[in-house]
């Protein structure tokens, strides 16, 4: 039997934080940086839970500005 588990990587100097894969993403990963903002003065997504990822890629699918990569591996359980 085997489990798909994800991660994301966000291009941060790239997102505007309209916070579209923040509600596409079905385990809460995502989140607003706190009191942080990229080089254009946009506050920012960054994984919050990432531990939870499961690699659907919802949230890079929704991106309008294409700055989430996402990564899934499958582990023999």
């Amino acid at each position: 039997m085997s489990k798909t588990i994800g991660a994301i990587v966000v291009n941060v100097e790239r997102c505007k934080g309209c916070t579209l894969c923040i509600t596409a993403c079905p385990k809460d990963v995502i989140a607003l940086a706190n009191r942080k903002v990229n080089a254009h003065g946009y506050t920012y997504v960054e994984p919050a839970h990432l531990e939870n990822c499961i690699g659907c890629a919802a949230c890079g699918t929704v991106c309008p500005d294409g700055c989430i990569t996402v990564y899934r591996k499958k582990l023999e359980v």
